[in-house]
């Protein structure tokens, strides 16, 4: 029998845009922060991680505790919706705030004004706009092959976003005066285009009635739970755990091809060069967002799929470590297309997956969590991103990086190699692992089995 749909196709594209939003800040912080920060304002690249990873230290507490209110609250316009709106309100305010430093500023006020303006960022405003914004797939239908459709629609305009940004952000701020005030400049135009694709987005989806959510969970309980019982739930599903984990280094992984653009300047040598391997990082992660959803009702299911898939991403990723050593930039762009064309399934499926996850909470405990469950996107997004830009920081200073300098020292160059050739290998091979773990599906269909009434 086939599922009932809710959704039109304006709903799945109204609903995908939102992630236009979501990556003009996403996008610009991770790929551009360190970059503005040692190269423009002059900061210590170690110091600067160090900071960020303080501000990594509020963002669990605060992605538990945004999902479970977006799980408590009740409005006419449902429970996600107004978090996503007004939480990014804060959101384009911060954004701007992080990248206009006043140079008047002691260095000390400087560090202090990052800080700030990038904790309320991540651990307030993002956290309670992305993760409103993830629950809504499991909020606007309880059909499986519309939420893989929402995530391909969604990811699309996201790796569209980060494509553009990517490529054009270093010339728009020489055209808008370079320097400080053409940052700033560039942050207050992506803030304002942010903040109106956003409201666009959510306006363009309704959210089920709750009895509608729950009619086939008739012995479900009212979702009453304190912020430590929201916790036990989540960490009581190992599901969600290898989400979480995943999503992290997944984050990190992809900030570390975000400070390609140090590559690219000092090893390289040849800055424009970043854009063309953005290209071919989102153009195939693109193609494979766009299949994705025929590929899973071919497959019938996510588990081998998404298996399958970062298996092609990893050999992908150690071929482009071979061919730079190799010395050939043209290999190293199509081995960076087939890694990330690999990856493309999982970007497309993963609140899929997330809403079985929050089933397999559901028959294991009787509980609906979703907002709380999706939790672990923001949690993955900026803690992964956060300790990934932290890192490079680390990894900068430790090997003696000077942004006064346009030749950099071998140490430096050796350390730029790590970051950016083998570092993201390691973590190609850990996810794939995970990916051989995390077959949910087949828990819940268990589960369900488990619980059906023999018949004689």
């Amino acid at each position: 029998m086939e599922e009932k749909r809710y959704l039109k196709w304006y709903n799945k594209v109204g609903y995908g845009s939102g992630d236009v939003a979501g990556n003009v800040v996403y996008a610009f912080l991770s790929t551009f922060v360190m970059l503005y920060l040692t190269n423009t304002v002059g900061l210590n690249p170690g110091i600067v991680g160090t900071l960020i990873a303080v501000s990594k230290l509020f963002d669990g507490v605060t992605d538990i505790f945004f999902g479970s209110m977006i799980d408590k609250t009740k409005t006419k316009m449902g429970k996600a919706k107004p978090w996503m709106l007004y939480g990014y309100i804060g959101c384009a305010v911060t954004l701007i705030g992080v990248f206009a430093i006043p140079e008047s500023l002691g260095q000390t006020a400087q560090y202090a004004w990052f800080f700030i303006a990038y904790s309320l960022l991540n651990a307030v405003f993002y956290t309670a706009n992305n993760i409103a914004y993830s629950a809504l797939t499991a909020l606007i239908t309880k059909n499986s092959k519309e939420r893989v459709e929402m995530g391909s629609y969604r990811f699309i305009f996201a790796f569209s976003t980060s494509l553009l940004i990517q490529s054009v952000t270093i010339k728009f701020v020489e055209i808008m005066g370079g320097g400080a005030a053409g940052w700033r400049i560039v942050a207050i135009i992506y803030a304002i285009i942010g903040l109106i694709i956003n409201t666009v987005s959510a306006l363009s989806v309704k959210e089920l009635p709750e009895e509608v959510l729950n009619e086939d969970a008739s012995s479900a309980v009212d979702e009453k739970y304190s912020l430590i019982e929201a916790a036990k739930l989540l960490f009581s599903n190992r599901f969600y755990i290898m989400i979480c984990v995943t999503y992290i280094l997944q984050q990190i992984y992809s900030a570390m091809l975000s400070m390609g653009i140090y590559y690219m300047m000092y090893v390289l040598k040849n800055e424009d060069l970043f854009p063309v391997f953005s290209w071919a990082i989102n153009i195939p992660l693109i193609i494979a967002l766009v299949i994705t959803p025929s590929l899973v009702a071919k497959w019938k299911g996510l588990y081998k799929l998404n298996l399958v898939g970062y298996t092609i991403g990893t050999i992908g990723r150690t071929l482009v470590v071979v061919a730079a050593y190799m010395g050939s930039v043209p290999l190293m762009i199509a081995f960076t297309a087939v890694a990330a064309f690999g990856m493309g399934p999982w970007q497309g499926d993963m609140n899929a997956v997330i809403a079985n996850c929050s089933e397999y909470t559901y028959l294991t405990k009787h509980k609906r969590v979703d907002g709380t469950m999706y939790s672990c996107t923001s949690l993955g997004v900026k803690l992964g991103g956060g300790l990934g830009t932290a890192i490079t920081g680390w990894l900068l200073e430790f090997s003696h990086f000077n942004s006064s300098l346009a030749v950099q020292p071998d140490s430096c160059l050796s350390m730029l190699h790590t970051m950016y050739l083998w570092l993201p290998v390691v973590i190609c091979v850990i996810i794939t692992f995970i990916m051989s773990q995390m077959n949910v599906e087949k828990a819940n269909e268990e589960l369900k089995n488990s619980k059906m009434p023999e018949t004689k």
